[in-house]
């Protein structure tokens, strides 16, 4: 009984940021439970690759979609293509975010400098695509069994930043990219009960995930972790297939914090 429950087989999910190191370990952990995937990211990503691994890997059916998540005309572009395929939908993943990076103008530098336009990009991204998608995906989420929302949200959706960890770095923390994700975070109780009962819609707000940062911000913030370390990627495996399947049947609503411990201070 409860091995069927996590049983995805004959299930789709489409997953935007895909070729991302977290949307590779979603995409992999839901193969493995036995789900068609279809895979969304930028038109300069290459998903070929992924998507033959995972065909090879898990034998499952795997399609590719290019879209630029911050045109308006690429998105229904995206949920016209899901439309017309038979596949249906029963799942879906609000993965990609406007992360920017140290060398973006406006994006990581003091709250003076920062830009409407980096702010503008990181909503449209963040929250307007996701509220777009869900909307646009939503019959298909309907007539499906199963049918969810997942959408992936940051620690810094309901927490300020410790200002402490950057000093010394190049690293910052936008106020467009806390505002987008607390956003997200409230759309998705508000599609919960819109939503219900067909479809569930739950949220996880990662904590920071090791990715070769400055050696100095690392050591803060895993004094500041409980559990003592930054996340990988592999950790969200359970949480995603959670979320995706049936066990979690009576789960909507709810944003799942996996950050170490990072919120009980």
């Amino acid at each position: 009984m409860f091995k069927s429950l996590q049983d995805l087989e004959g299930r789709w999910t489409l997953i935007t940021g895909a070729a991302g190191g977290l949307g590779r370990v979603m995409a992999d952990t839901l193969a493995e439970l036995g789900a068609s995937l279809i895979l969304v990211d930028r038109p300069d990503c290459d998903l070929g690759i992924l998507e033959q691994e995972l065909r090879t890997r898990w034998g499952v059916k795997v399609l590719s979609i290019s879209c630029d998540l911050e045109s308006e005309t690429s998105r229904i572009e995206l949920i016209q293509r899901v439309f017309k395929g038979d596949q249906g939908l029963n799942c879906l993943i609000n993965n990609a975010a406007f992360v920017g990076s140290s060398d973006l103008t406006g994006w990581a530098v003091p709250f003076e400098q920062q830009t409407l336009e980096t702010w503008r990009r990181a909503l449209e991204v963040n929250l307007t695509a996701a509220f777009h998608l869900c909307q646009g995906l939503a019959p298909l989420l309907r007539s499906s069994p199963g049918g969810n929302i997942i959408n992936i949200a940051s620690i810094y959706g309901h927490h300020g930043p410790d200002w402490s960890l950057y000093e010394g770095t190049t690293m910052g923390n936008p106020a467009a990219y806390g505002a987008s994700k607390g956003g997200l975070i409230q759309s998705t109780r508000w599609l919960a009960t819109t939503l219900a009962p067909r479809v569930r819609v739950n949220g996880i707000s990662p904590g920071g995930i090791y990715r070769n940062q400055p050696e100095v911000f690392v050591q803060r913030y895993n004094h500041r972790t409980p559990l003592g370390r930054m996340a990988t990627e592999d950790d969200f495996r359970g949480v995603v297939g959670f979320l995706a399947s049936d066990l979690s049947s009576y789960v909507t609503g709810q944003i799942l914090q996996v950050d170490g411990g990072w919120s009980v201070w």
